[in-house]
Parts: structure tokens; C-alpha cells; sequence
């Protein structure tokens, strides 16, 4: 485009500069030929209009272009406040010119920023906006010139970022432009009709104007009204390529039945939408059958092991520290058998819920292939269809990692039910949340365990302190911890063995019986028919793991009535995320036509079920610290808490970071024995605003592990009690006794 090919001539740091002096000289110039008096009160709005309206009739065009060049000065420059200047122009101008020269104004303004942000800025935004330029650049990649149209008709990031970040995508200049100017004109016609109505404004009465109400409310309406139409040419973009049934058999269609699946049937029955459960394997997903439940039994079979091989210090002389293991997978399989029912089919069916055994398929946005275990095929038509397929152990790309038959935590359990004695040697390779957690446990069920981590520290996204306790634990307990390794190759010969390398260089050969692989999960949409509806991109051999659904904040699809919830969606991977994000998409699913709801992620609890435990709920002081969020923190030792000295379990503590002289609090760190109680209070206090005065003012039962909760209360509110305070203090006691 000739256009194009004119802003890229010149395109140099001259020209800017000669724009900017240009604008800046014709504000002054105005400034200087108006001589403009702001209005001091709403009686004197009217004639301050009245005054820039007079110099507008003796020149309105130089009035017109010395306004634009103000405009387009204000916007180039990123300067907030362009909301104030397009009331003004529809106050000066009126509806019809105010609306030409804003459109123009404000688009020309606007292709400036973004220019100078692609050719001046690139280097220093991309640092800055790192995050929510991936977000542009992603979005921007999938949809093209109708994503920045739908950020000027409902803008989610500012116009003046929108601005800015559109410049380091590929965006052609003269597409940007257009589809600017062309998004930008609804709120500019809506803008201007406002600004029209302050000249009618010269007493408090007119303010109660039925037309000066109406041209301000639309402010209000407008986002909400195009937010509305935006959905559907999105919609009708989806069905103009599949054929759209004229009637459902379900208003909502969930495939997976694991912690976010069932939350989402559960609320649909609830609000007597007729639903449709697809599971292909057990009911309970991976929580139920080989993530939280299994694990925390193994966890509480390893402890008493633990336990009864210390008990000497209780004064208890017991012999008994045999473990038999196929008595401990019991008990797993027990604790597995007695939650079931409570994710089972006969439940949900009652509840009303069609449940289908099977492995689900899209065929399109709107109906699924189900194939059932006995070969035939069904096909159910859904208003809405929720995603809540889970994630997936990955497991790296190491030489010779096929040949050993890694584990993972989905086949470990039923790998350990083969074993009469625990592995003799446990490999693992990961040091996050499942990592350490099986690794204390096997290790007390009579594993010699070594654990490789690759980074510098087990549990990384832990504060550094929390990490050296957990690592100090695990020495106590002989297991081997190797951070800052890298697993190199596996050999397989007489024995298993896998060669590592620590930061120095120095190989080392292991030789091991079983390997765990916990290095991560990741969502799992496999053989979905995704990318037939080209909401994930093909799979290759080269990035297969890389493919990623674009989910947006309503966790919606490309395709609107399709949508994501649990691990599938993410950012957390926890079961209670899945629960929460569940009835957001329940309702979004159901009643969004009315109102939507974004899920929050403020005050997101996680724990690692170590001995001690770990608990923590918002900031680190790792986090605030990468932030530059001034905090200051509070320590309470558990050494000295009664219940923890008469239990025996007095090691940890609990660190509370706070704004700095106030009792806000950002975020909580536990390492206790009970830290998976303890943080539940912290919790509440943080979802409802409650500052360390509120729980220091609570009555906490004694003897309690909670009752630290309120002691560390009570240290931050000592560091800060007035000085002069006490002094005032001192010196009413010393009055009162006759000093």
C-alpha cells in the first residue's frame, strides 16, 4: 500500500521530532490566541463553552486542526486522558464534526504510538511487557486483524497499551490503521454524544436532564452492548463452518470425570440443566485413582512406620518397624475403595446426571462421538461442551529412558502392587511438590531413594528457607538429595543405571531399580478432535509437547461454548483449583447469556504433604522480592509452642509477610507437621481482608498447633506498638503511684 510505503520513508527519529514540535507548537499557539479560562465551578462550565465555541466560529477550521493536532499529540504520546478530550470535542464541535476529527484524530494519534513503539521502542516494551506481549502475539496469530478489532470495540488492556504492544507484532501499518479507526468509532459516536450534552449543563437542575442522563448512561451501556455483539459474530464465525443443530439433547456436555469434571455435572443437575459426563476411564479421574488420594495414604502408612521406629523417645520400647508392603498397598486400595462411591456413576445418576462410559470425540462445537468400551459408537448434541480431560506426566527426552520403563505418578500404584517389599532402589527425578512427597515416603517404607534435581534447590517455588529444611529433613532420613544435576543417559546391562552430571562436570553412575519420572504435568487433550476444529494446531514430532488451547479469562475457547476447567486450563494444578474453576464454568456455561463470571486467582492455597509440611498462600518472599513489593516479614518459631513441644513435632515455623508498618497481609509460609490446618485460617483472613489485628484479637483454644496463628499475630503487633505510646504509658503509671 502506498500508505505504508510513505510511513516507512519517514520513518526516522527527525520526523518524529518534527511532528512533536509541531503539535506541542500548535497547543501553545491555542493556548496563547484562546487564552482559555477552566471553569471554576458548574455554573461557570457554560460560558467556558461558551468562549472556546465563540473562537470556533470566527476559525473553525483552524479551531478543528489545532484540536486534532492536540488529539493526536495526546494519544501519540501515550498521555492518559483522551476519554476528556473526546467529551470536550463533542462540548466544541458538536455530535457530527466532533465525530470526524476524533475518528481521524484519535486513529492518526494512535498509528503514531504504535509506529514509534515498532521502530524506537521495541528493545525496552519487550522487557517491560514480556507477559502480555506473548498473550498479543499469541492471540494476534490466531485471529489476525479481527483480535485488535475486538480490543478497540471492548478493550480488556488500555487503548493507550493496546497502542503500544500492537507495534512489536506483525501487524501490516496500514491494517492497523483501518481496523483502528473503524473499532475506535462506536465509543467515539457514544463519547462525543456525551460531550455534546455538557453545553446544556449551566445549573445543578440540568444536571437531572433525562437527555443528559441518557447520553451519559450509554457510556456504561456501550461496553456491555458491544461486548455483546463481539460474542456473536464470534459465534456466527463458528457457524458459518459447521452445521449448527436447531436442537440439543443436553445443555451442557462434560468430557472427564475427574475433581473438575464432576464439580461441573454436579452444578448443572443442581440448576436442573439436563447433562451429559463422558469418562473414558475411572470415575474420580487422576485425584481419586493415582494422584491425591493414593499418594496420601502411602504418605500416612510411611508416617506411622516413621513413627513407631522413633517411639523410644516417647518412652515407648516397640520392636515393631517391619513394614509389609503388600499390607500398605491394602490400605491404599482400602482408602481408594472407600472414597469412590462418593465420584461414582450410581451417585451421579442419582443426582441426574447421564453418565456415558467411553472415549469422547468433537465432531464439531456442538456434538461428540462417544466410543464405548464395547466397540459401538453414539453421537450427543450439547448447547455447551466442558473440557475437563485433566494433565499428564511428561516425561523427558533422555537417551535410553524408554528402555528402563520409566514410572510416573499414574502407573507407580499399580507397579507397586507387583512388589512383597518396597523397591530396594527408588530413583526420582524431579524435586517439586510430587517428587519429594513420594521420596520421604518410600524412603520410610525401606526404598534407599535418591532424588535428582536439576535447579540449585528442591522445591524451587518455595522461599529458599523453606527448601534447606525440607533437604536437612531428608538427610536426617538417608535420602540422598542431588540438586544441581542433570540426568545425561540411562544404560541397561546387568542392572539399570543412570549416568548424571552435577554442575562441575563430574559424571556419576547410579545403578536403580525403579525410576519415577515427576518432572511436571501437562494438560491432556489427546485424540479430542481438536484440530479438527482447528483449536489446536497439528501434531509433529518436533513440537508436540509445545501445542497450547487458547483459553481466554472466561476460560472459553476459539469456539465460545466450549470451555476448559481443572488441569486442562491451568495455571494451577491443584484439585482444588479444579473445584473452583468448575463452577465458574458451570454457570458460564449455563447462565452466561445473562452474566459471566471471571475466575479469581488471588488467594490460591498450596501444600506439599512432606513431613513437615509445607504450606504457603500468597506471596514468597521469593515472589516479592522478584516483584520489588516492599514487605516486611514476621517469624514465629515452632520450637517453643506447647502443643508442638508435648507432641513432639515443635520443628518449623510460620512466616507472615506484611505491607511495611501496616498488617495487611501479602502472603503466608508454613513448614509444620500441620501446616495443611494452619494455613486454612490465613486463608479466610486474606479472602475477606482481614489484617493480624483481626486475628489477634481471636480466641484460639490452647493447646493448639493453631494457636501459632495468633502468637505471630501478636510478635508483629509488638514490633509495632507507638513509642510514644508507651512513654505516655510510663509516665500514667508512675503519676498513679504518687511518683
Amino acid at each position: 500500500m502506498w500508505f505504508t510505503k510513505l510511513i516507512k520513508q519517514v520513518m526516522n527519529r527527525k520526523a518524529i521530532l518534527m511532528v512533536l514540535i509541531f503539535l506541542i507548537s500548535g497547543l501553545l499557539l491555542w493556548l496563547a490566541q484562546t487564552q482559555i479560562q477552566f471553569p471554576k465551578d458548574i455554573s461557570d462550565l457554560s460560558q467556558s463553552l461558551l468562549s472556546y465555541q465563540a473562537f470556533q466560529h470566527e476559525s473553525p477550521i483552524k479551531f478543528a486542526l489545532i484540536f486534532a493536532a492536540i488529539y493526536i499529540m495526546a494519544v501519540a504520546m501515550s498521555v492518559p486522558g483522551a476519554a476528556l478530550l473526546t467529551l470536550a470535542a463533542g462540548a466544541m464541535l458538536g455530535l457530527f464534526w466532533g465525530v470526524i476529527v476524533v475518528s481521524f484524530a484519535s486513529t492518526l494519534g494512535a498509528t503514531l504510538a504504535f509506529v514509534m513503539s515498532r521502530y524506537f521502542l521495541r528493545e525496552a516494551i519487550s522487557r517491560r511487557f514480556a507477559t502480555k506481549l506473548q498473550s498479543f502475539e499469541q492471540a494476534f496469530a490466531k485471529e489476525g486483524a479481527f483480535y485488535l478489532f475486538t480490543l478497540r470495540m471492548v478493550p480488556i488492556f488500555p487503548f493507550v497499551l493496546i497502542n503500544i504492544l500492537m507495534g512489536l507484532t506483525p501487524i501490516r501499518i496500514w491494517t492497523f490503521y483501518w481496523v483502528s479507526q473503524l473499532g475506535m468509532l462506536a465509543a467515539t459516536v457514544v463519547y462525543v454524544n456525551a460531550g455534546t450534552q455538557l453545553t446544556q449543563i449551566t445549573t445543578m437542575e440540568n444536571i437531572a436532564s433525562p437527555w443528559v442522563w441518557g447520553s451519559f448512561a450509554m457510556l456504561g451501556i456501550m461496553p456491555y452492548a458491544t461486548r455483546k455483539w463481539i460474542d456473536h459474530l464470534q459465534q456466527k464465525r463458528v457457524e458459518k463452518l459447521w452445521n449448527k443443530p436447531k436442537k440439543f439433547e443436553n445443555n451442557l456436555l462434560v468430557i472427564g470425570a475427574g475433581a473438575a469434571g464432576l464439580v461441573t455435572a454436579y452444578i448443572a443437575a443442581a440448576t436442573k440443566a439436563k447433562v451429559t459426563l463422558i469418562e473414558a476411564n475411572d470415575m474420580g479421574g487422576d485425584c481419586l485413582n493415582s494422584g491425591c488420594v493414593p499418594s496420601k495414604a502411602i504418605i500416612a502408612c510411611a508416617k506411622m512406620a516413621h513413627d513407631l521406629r522413633h517411639s523410644q523417645r516417647y518412652g515407648i520400647k516397640s520392636d515393631v518397624g517391619h513394614v509389609h508392603f503388600p499390607s500398605v498397598m491394602k490400605y491404599v486400595d482400602h482408602a481408594i475403595a472407600t472414597i469412590a462411591p462418593h465420584d461414582s456413576i450410581e451417585r451421579y445418576t442419582q443426582l441426574g446426571v447421564q453418565v456415558i462410559k467411553g472415549h469422547a470425540k468433537l465432531v464439531s462445537p456442538w456434538q461428540v462421538c462417544v466410543q464405548h468400551p464395547d466397540g459401538t459408537e453414539t453421537q450427543h448434541t450439547a448447547k455447551h461442551i466442558v473440557l475437563a480431560t485433566g494433565a499428564k506426566p511428561i516425561i523427558p527426552s533422555i537417551p535410553g529412558i524408554d528402555m528402563v520403563q520409566p514410572l510416573t505418578s499414574n502407573t507407580l500404584w499399580q507397579k507397586l502392587r507387583t512388589y512383597t517389599h518396597a523397591p530396594r532402589r527408588f530413583l526420582i527425578l524431579g524435586g517439586g511438590a510430587i517428587g519429594c512427597e513420594l521420596a520421604q515416603a518410600m524412603a520410610r517404607l525401606g526404598s534407599k531413594v535418591i532424588l535428582i534435581e536439576s535447579s540449585t534447590r528442591l522445591m524451587r517455588h518455595e522461599d529458599e528457607d523453606v527448601s534447606q529444611s525440607i533437604h536437612m529433613q531428608f538427610h536426617s532420613e538417608g535420602i540422598e538429595v542431588l540438586t544441581n544435576h542433570t540426568l545425561l543417559t540411562f544404560e541397561f546391562n546387568a542392572e539399570k543405571m543412570a549416568i548424571v552430571r552435577d554442575v562441575d562436570g563430574i559424571q556419576r553412575h547410579i545403578p536403580f531399580d525403579e525410576l519415577l519420572c515427576a518432572v511436571g504435568r501437562k494438560p491432556d487433550f489427546s485424540d479430542l478432535g481438536l484440530e479438527a476444529l482447528s483449536l489446536l494446531p497439528q501434531a509433529n514430532a518436533e513440537h508436540a509437547d509445545a501445542r497450547q488451547l487458547q483459553i481466554n479469562s472466561f476460560l472459553q475457547t476459539q469456539c465460545p461454548n466450549i470451555h476448559v476447567a481443572g488441569d486442562a486450563a491451568g495455571p494451577y494444578q491443584f484439585t482444588h483449583m479444579a473445584a473452583h474453576q468448575a463452577w465458574y464454568v458451570a454457570i458460564n456455561a449455563l447462565f452466561g447469556s445473562i452474566k459471566r463470571f471471571k475466575p479469581k486467582y488471588n488467594h490460591v492455597p498450596s501444600v506439599t504433604y512432606t513431613n513437615p509440611e509445607v504450606a504457603r498462600i500468597g506471596l514468597s518472599e521469593t515472589d516479592a522480592k522478584t516483584k520489588g513489593i516492599a514487605y516486611e516479614a514476621t517469624v514465629l518459631s515452632l520450637e517453643h509452642m506447647d502443643r508442638a513441644v508435648v507432641d513432639g513435632h515443635n520443628v518449623g515455623w510460620i512466616k507472615v509477610l506484611t505491607r511495611p508498618k501496616q498488617d495487611k497481609i501479602l502472603g503466608v509460609s508454613i513448614v509444620s507437621p500441620h501446616a495443611s490446618e494452619l494455613l486454612t485460617e490465613w486463608l479466610v483472613a486474606m479472602q475477606h481482608g482481614l489484617g493480624l489485628k483481626k486475628i489477634l484479637a481471636t480466641i484460639h483454644p490452647y493447646p493448639t498447633y493453631s494457636e501459632a496463628n495468633k502468637r505471630v499475630a501478636g510478635m508483629w503487633q509488638q514490633k509495632h506498638v507507638p513509642q510514644k505510646a508507651l512513654q505516655f504509658a510510663q509516665w500514667f503509671h508512675r503519676w498513679m503511684r504518687g511518683d
